[in-house]
């Protein structure tokens, strides 16, 4: 049997203990070491290098998310934390989950499945819903952003800018086709190759002479353009 490293980051020892126990029903899953801080995470990263890390969110010094600063993390990534607010699926750090304090063991199966199947089939991305927080790179340093709250994204080169409220909250390392793939598609809309609005959003469209749409954001000047080919699938998709 294939047995996965693991890797347990929590300030408090008492929760490292019970994960340590819920996990013996998991022989395929290993614990190799253990962390109280992100200094210590940092450390034990860099030499034991896990294949699946359970990170506690808040933690007295630095938080949690502050490790994707301090050091490279191939390992994919289960967050636990005692706040409900910290839900998220964020691709951006290979997060396959959440779980909250307590952990109960059917949650945690159910985190643990999603790894094995990541692992086994290269599955594609988990996608995200309105309702999700996704946690996002943003000049070099991470922040949460409601996916709702996503005006439009923007692509630049290599990089997309990502607006919410009408404004730019910067740069993310991430093509217009991985953010495709995790929005939810039944409320974002790709309208040229260089764009993706959400459709929340959108205060109306008017007909353009290149046979698209001049798309009107609420919150977003000036319109952007959809492209007649994006206009066409629109139209098929929405009825419109």
């Amino acid at each position: 049997m294939t047995r996965h490293s693991a890797l347990i980051v929590d300030d408090e020892r008492i929760a490292r203990s019970e994960l340590e126990y819920l996990l013996r029903d998991h022989p395929e899953f290993e614990i190799t070491g253990q962390a109280a801080s992100v200094s210590e995470a940092a450390k034990c990263i860099e030499t034991l290098k896990p294949e699946l890390l359970f990170l506690d969110v808040q933690m007295p010094g630095a938080s949690g998310f502050e490790l994707f600063e301090r050091v490279h993390i191939d390992a994919w990534v289960i967050f636990v934390t005692a706040y409900e607010e910290f839900a998220l699926r964020a691709f951006e750090v290979n997060a396959l989950d959440y779980l909250t304090k307590p952990v109960r063991p059917q949650r945690l199966r159910l985190a643990l499945d999603r790894f094995l199947h990541r692992i086994r089939t290269e599955a594609p991305p988990i996608g995200l819903t309105m309702s999700d927080s996704v946690l996002l790179t943003i000049d070099r340093r991470p922040r949460f952003v409601k996916v709702e709250s996503i005006d439009c994204i923007l692509a630049e080169g290599d990089y997309s800018r990502v607006i919410c409220a009408g404004r730019s909250l910067g740069m993310v390392l991430k093509s217009m086709k991985e953010w495709e793939k995790v929005l939810p598609e039944n409320h974002f809309c790709r309208i040229q190759r260089s764009a993706i609005v959400n459709c929340e959003h959108v205060a109306r469209l008017e007909p353009h002479e290149s046979g698209g749409y001049l798309v009107h954001m609420r919150n977003v000047e000036p319109p952007l353009i959809m492209s007649r080919r994006c206009a066409r699938q629109f139209r098929s998709r929405f009825a419109v």
